[in-house]
């Protein structure tokens, strides 16, 4: 039987039903052979997370310090969060070291008193420049033909929150772009990119579960979780082999 690949999937926060979309999404790959814990506990998981122990670490939350705007201030007590330096390092050694890393809409939020963050996972966002219209439904498409993410997915519609002026990555290569009715243009809102011997993918969609369940997004998303898990997956075949030598 073959080794379940196990994903950490890191949640919770403020504005979003985490709960729901964590859950849509670790049933959605379930099937791919993946065994999903998921937890709010950020610090904790993160101070452990290995190479060994996991081939998959997953954000889909908004973690952060809230303190940009007195808007959050009745929030703080209960949602305010900083990541400890024990967590920083053990999440940036993972990636560095081979450790594959998904982001979800909000993670380029997360770890906003850690600059390393954004440049781990090609993006971060930068208050002050950006920014995202209301949620609502916004028409999403590719950015390039031919690759094995986006391969040759149709344009679709969802229901989310456009992100726009993020910093991103010089070398993160877009996979998706989307317009939001209110939009005079498209922005990107998918990206691959690598952080020493890891492999990242960034999904600015998936506001909710119901973007992460929509068909198209849903496709792109598993074959996104496929060339994450490329590496881990050819390492347990290799290791069959020998076994069987």
């Amino acid at each position: 039987m073959a080794k379940l690949l196990r994903q950490l999937l890191v949640t919770g926060g403020i504005y979003h039903d985490f709960a729901a979309t964590a859950a849509a999404f670790a049933g959605a790959i379930e099937p791919m052979g993946v065994q999903t814990t998921i937890v709010s506990g950020a610090d904790a998981a993160l101070r452990n997370i290995d190479v060994s122990n996991c081939e998959l670490l997953t954000i889909d939350a908004l973690l952060f310090t809230m303190t940009q705007h007195e808007k959050y201030a009745p929030l703080r007590e209960q949602y305010a969060f900083e990541l400890s330096s024990g967590a920083r390092d053990s999440v940036e050694r993972y990636v560095r070291e081979g450790g594959s890393l998904l982001g979800l809409h909000t993670a380029s939020i997360c770890f906003d008193g850690w600059a390393q963050w954004a440049r781990i996972l090609g993006a971060g966002w930068v208050w002050g420049q950006s920014s995202h219209p209301p949620a609502g439904k916004v028409r999403v498409e590719r950015t390039i033909d031919g690759d094995g993410i986006v391969a040759a997915a149709p344009p679709f519609e969802v229901f989310d929150e456009v992100y726009r002026g993020l910093q991103v990555a010089p070398e993160a290569e877009p996979l998706l772009r989307a317009r939001a009715a209110s939009d005079d243009e498209s922005h990107p809102v998918m990206w691959r990119y690598r952080y020493g011997a890891g492999r990242v993918i960034y999904d600015a969609l998936g506001h909710g579960p119901d973007s992460i369940a929509e068909p198209t997004h849903l496709s792109i998303l598993k074959r996104a979780v496929q060339w994450l898990l490329e590496p881990a997956m050819m390492n347990e075949a290799k290791r069959g082999l020998e076994a069987h030598a």
